[in-house]
């Protein structure tokens, strides 16, 4: 591959910092909207057409370094039996919470024969990149999942979830051990369809303290991550609002940890596990200011990120906003790497 983005994550000497975005396939580009068009969200993600021609489009229009798979977090339950819909301005709503032990042992595992599609996805977007760039797998992380299950739909303070945690860990930890199951399937299809690498997200992790995280999640996310070991694809970790958690979730066994914007990397290279990568970590709101503003904080965040000798992925500090200039994602890709190419061969 031409790409650096596989070197990046293992630590492996590279002529630049390689560049992704989160969300970089979707609502920001306009192609997206047009093929979207009438089209559920759920229901283009398991058309492998929309999929294929979805996860290509930033690749081609940005020039980055990976492709992200086209999904979203609430696929592998629906794939599983879970009536959810995905609500325009709202998110995935469930029709069935999660309110007992019950409910939990109803939950049906995810088989790898219910989700062709994505295999199928995959294969085609893997032949489409023709070898030149990677495709990163996509997976919501267990707790992130339980936390939809349990609200209902998305949640301002979880408290249903923290509730259900403290009231009755054991089912608690039973339903994460499902979902991790669950995610483990999901990615697993992936992996063996054709991508190169996977991350998991875990977006309300922040939610948590840094106790309540060790003693109920840490090890349900560590279950996906070795769970797929045996794939020897690089992987990335990642949740938002998590800086008081980057040590913990280092833990739990991937290769890289993503950081949010609300992080320096400086900071963040301090609590992650020795020699292991980190990815982050503009602003994505910062791509609304001039170029002139927003070019010092892209050089800065490049020189913080490689100064962490263990390996560096430039990426946002959460996924691209949906009224972002379409334009200024792939010049940011060009000035990251000029930058980063400038500090290399500078180092030799």
């Amino acid at each position: 591959m031409t790409s650096t983005l596989l070197p990046a994550l293992r630590g492996e000497q590279i002529a630049h910092t390689p560049v992704w975005f989160m969300r970089q396939a979707g609502r920001s580009l306009p192609e997206y909207r047009e093929l979207r068009a009438g089209t559920a969200m759920l229901d283009a993600c398991r058309t492998p057409d929309l999929v294929s021609e979805i996860t290509l489009q930033p690749v081609r229009r940005h020039g980055v370094d990976a492709a992200i798979f086209f999904s979203d977090i609430v696929v592998p339950l629906q794939a599983a039996g879970v009536d959810v819909e995905i609500v325009p301005g709202t998110g995935p709503v469930i029709a069935n919470p999660i309110r007992s032990r019950a409910d939990v042992e109803a939950l049906a595992e995810l088989e790898p024969d219910q989700i062709p599609d994505i295999a199928e996805s995959i294969g085609r977007i893997v032949e489409e990149l023709a070898g030149q760039t990677p495709l990163i797998g996509f997976a919501g992380a267990p707790f992130t999942l339980a936390s939809y299950l349990i609200e209902g739909g998305p949640s301002k303070n979880h408290e249903k979830t923290k509730s259900l945690m403290a009231a009755d860990p054991e089912t608690f930890s039973l339903l994460l051990s499902k979902l991790a199951r669950i995610s483990s399937t999901f990615l697993d299809v992936q992996l063996g369809a054709g991508a190169s690498a996977f991350q998991l997200f875990d977006s309300w992790a922040g939610y948590l303290s840094r106790r309540d995280y060790e003693a109920h999640v840490l090890e349900h996310s560590s279950a996906v991550f070795e769970s797929l070991r045996h794939h020897e694809v690089p992987s990335i970790h990642f949740g938002v609002q998590t800086g008081e958690l980057l040590t913990s979730m280092s833990r739990a066994g991937s290769t890289a940890v993503g950081v949010d914007f609300r992080v320096d990397l400086t900071d963040a290279s301090t609590r992650v596990q020795p020699g292991q990568p980190l990815q982050g970590n503009l602003d994505p709101a910062l791509l609304f200011a001039p170029w002139e503003a927003l070019a010092p904080r892209i050089e800065e965040i490049v020189r913080q990120g490689l100064e962490h000798e263990a390996g560096f992925v430039f990426n946002l500090g959460h996924g691209v906003l949906p009224d972002t200039d379409p334009e200024v994602p792939g010049r940011i890709v060009a000035e990251v790497h000029r930058v980063s190419a400038e500090i290399l061969s500078a180092r030799g």
